[in-house]
């Protein structure tokens, strides 16, 4: 495990991710303006209906506490944007539409459950006037006439959006993760006057973690991989909709941190026809992966525009919840161990204790591999602390060189999803 302030983040293992705002209304994902070109004259009768009477953040954060999550990020202002809090920057905010500040709601739910608080940012803003529009790659009026050749005055701009990060590290309270997204063919780095803007976060917020996404978006890694990371690098990185196939390391081979950011269907922002949602099995069997090759796994929520939050999130959430409530210990302060994958599942550790996840029924007994007879002191089927033995009977005789271990008469594993088996060494 890292030291210093990652280290909570990397004991974490598990948080939520909550893309929720106006564009939530229209039910066509959190880049709708964007990908049908709305103007801001398009997108304005959303903002005025927006007034979400089902938003209950107690019940957001008190759904990620259940589900065995150690923190929460949320979105306080996206693309399009209108922000979820008290802003002196601008009216386009929830407060003025509203009455509401839903940033202040959250936090205080998530600190209330014992939970990590943290904010999500949009670097971006497709609303403010001296934000790139006419010839920008994805600006929703790219392609507008109207705005050819305007004179765009990009520092008002940078002061306006550094302005409001200032708000949120002062006016909020301890924030644990700033998540801000994201930078694009020329706008990155110091494009955002990136070093001016790092250094006021930590100024306001020491122990504060950042990702990497000042100099890239989900595609890029940023100099975090590289020996010699710079100022706005960030804390972690933070790969989207993908696990790394082997973790995440620098170029000298040392550990990153990283935080693998997955929604729970095919959308971040509600998308009312997509139902495509990864069952709860899968998505326990991809955390277990992130923390066996040491990274963390963020999963996304995405509320409708009155604050429900979709029925079959709510299920799936609790269904890992279930699991994590007996199986938990094998992903929360674990890690990866130097012992290669089993054809079965994964393997975690934590000190001296191993976790053998078996996602697989196996025939002849469950190889412990990388263990020898003499360093084992006990051996448990994590859910329920039934004791299990080292298995030597004439069918294992063959490979003495393995130690093996026995569920019982019955070929069905007791769990389905993963089943964990906890190894206490010698």
């Amino acid at each position: 495990m890292n030291s210093g302030k990652v280290r909570w983040f990397e004991e974490a293992r598990f948080g939520m991710f909550v893309h929720w705002g106006v564009y939530s209304l229209i039910g066509r994902g959190e880049w709708v303006r964007s990908n049908e070109q709305l103007s801001d004259a398009d997108y304005q009768p959303y903002v005025e209906q927006f007034d979400p009477q089902s938003f209950d953040a107690e019940k957001i954060a008190s759904l990620a506490a259940e589900a065995g999550m150690k923190y929460v990020v949320f979105t306080a202002r996206h693309h399009d944007g209108f922000c979820l809090f008290d802003t002196k920057t601008t009216d386009y905010q929830s407060v003025q539409y509203t009455g509401r500040d839903y940033v202040r709601e959250m936090l205080e739910a998530v600190r209330r459950h014992g939970l990590k608080a943290g904010l999500y940012y949009s670097l971006i803003d497709w609303h403010h006037d001296d934000y790139p529009h006419y010839g920008d790659r994805i600006h929703p009026q790219r392609n507008d006439p109207a705005w050819r050749g305007y004179e765009h005055h990009f520092e008002n701009y940078l002061a306006f959006m550094h302005e409001q990060v200032r708000e949120l590290c002062t006016n909020y309270g301890k924030l644990d993760i700033l998540w801000l997204d994201y930078s694009y063919d020329d706008m990155t780095g110091e494009k955002w006057r990136g070093r001016e803007l790092v250094r006021m976060i930590r100024s306001l917020q020491p122990d504060i973690i950042l990702n990497n996404r000042l100099e890239g978006s989900g595609e890029g890694l940023g100099s975090l991989i590289l020996g010699h990371p710079t100022e706005m690098a960030g804390d972690f990185v933070s790969p989207e909709q993908i696990i790394p196939p082997q973790g995440v390391t620098d170029e000298n081979g040392r550990h990153v941190p990283w935080e693998a950011c997955v929604t729970m269907n095919n959308h971040w922002g509600y998308y009312e026809e997509d139902h495509y949602f990864k069952p709860a099995d899968m998505l326990i069997r991809k955390l277990v992966e992130c923390v066996s090759k040491n990274g963390n796994l963020i999963l996304n929520i995405g509320p409708d525009g009155n604050g429900c939050i979709p029925e079959e999130s709510v299920f799936i959430l609790k269904e890992i919840g279930a699991w994590m409530k007996h199986s938990g210990e094998s992903v929360i302060g674990c890690g990866g161990v130097p012992i290669r994958k089993p054809e079965y599942g994964r393997i975690t550790g934590n000190g001296k204790t191993l976790y053998y996840h078996v996602m697989e029924g196996m025939i002849g007994g469950i190889p412990l591999i990388g263990l020898k007879k003499e360093q084992i002191g006990r051996i448990t089927l994590l859910k329920n602390g039934r004791p299990l033995p080292v298995s030597e009977t004439w069918i294992t005789g063959n490979y003495p060189d393995i130690v093996f271990t026995d569920l019982g008469e019955d070929p069905r594993l007791p769990d389905t999803a993963d089943t964990v088996i906890r190894v206490e060494r010698k």
